[in-house]
């Protein structure tokens, strides 16, 4: 089976090294990252200006492309460019810090799956929950897991996997929940500057996760102490509106 890796946080990130090592003893592994860290920057991609690609050694002699684009980017360029197979299976991580709640819709982690799923590639994206991550092994071991899972059942076209795990040694961990996309938002504030100039410039301040009480949202089954595994659609449609919204009779 052939892997392809890729994530938001860079193509020298220890995640993603830790993740490809523990791959690698299963899979054919590719890895095509950006060539720098891309956090936040959603399902961005690059239009008006080229990618540029670089061979870079990662550790052992294995190489790696790095791309001068968005994770979306590395993802779309990967499958149709780069590699010479379609991959079986695309993994994205291992971020630093949790992809849960309103942070799917601004993770660079999360959108690198959900570019792997618009091409109808199974695909999994895997996030530590502490932004100072020292427990990256757990997770790559439930990468593998799950990975060897989808491609086992397969998942519906157009739906991935969004796993979170806690920073913890596996022996810590509670158990797998799966959960659905908690309401979670952040607690964010701008932080009003001026330059030397004295002109203004904003800087946003650091985000806090407010989570519910549900045990069914992925965030609340993390603050547990379970690896929360969410199955996530690109189609975004709401369907339980459209008959609603039919009946308004518009009338343009």
């Amino acid at each position: 089976m052939r892997a392809l890796v890729t994530n938001d946080d860079g193509i020298h990130a220890p995640g993603l090294r830790v993740l490809r090592e523990r791959l690698a003893r299963d899979w054919d592994v590719r890895v095509v990252a950006p060539d720098r860290e891309r956090s936040a920057v959603a399902h961005g991609i690059t239009l008006h200006q080229p990618l540029r690609i670089f061979t870079v050694d990662l550790d052992n002699g294995h190489p790696g492309i790095s791309v001068s684009g968005t994770p979306a980017d590395c993802v779309k360029l990967a499958v149709l460019e780069l590699l010479d197979f379609r991959p079986d299976i695309v993994f994205s991580g291992i971020n630093p810090g949790p992809n849960v709640g309103v942070n799917l819709n601004y993770s660079g982690t999360v959108s690198a799956a959900r570019e792997a799923a618009i091409l109808g590639i199974p695909a999994i994206a895997v996030s530590v929950c502490s932004p100072e991550a020292r427990h990256f092994e757990a997770a790559a071991e439930c990468a593998a897991l799950l990975g060897a899972k989808v491609l086992e059942h397969g998942l519906p076209r157009g739906t991935f996997l969004n796993v979170n795990v806690p920073d913890g040694d596996r022996g810590e961990i509670r158990g797998v929940k799966i959960s659905r996309q908690g309401g979670a938002r952040l607690e964010e504030a701008f932080h009003k500057r001026f330059d030397p100039r004295n002109l203004v410039y904003y800087w946003q301040g650091s985000e806090t996760h407010l989570f519910g009480e549900d045990p069914e949202e992925d965030g609340v089954a993390v603050r547990e102490g379970y690896i929360s595994v969410t199955p996530v659609r690109c189609d975004m449609t709401e369907y339980a509106l459209l008959e609603d919204l039919a009946s308004w009779e518009i009338g343009w």
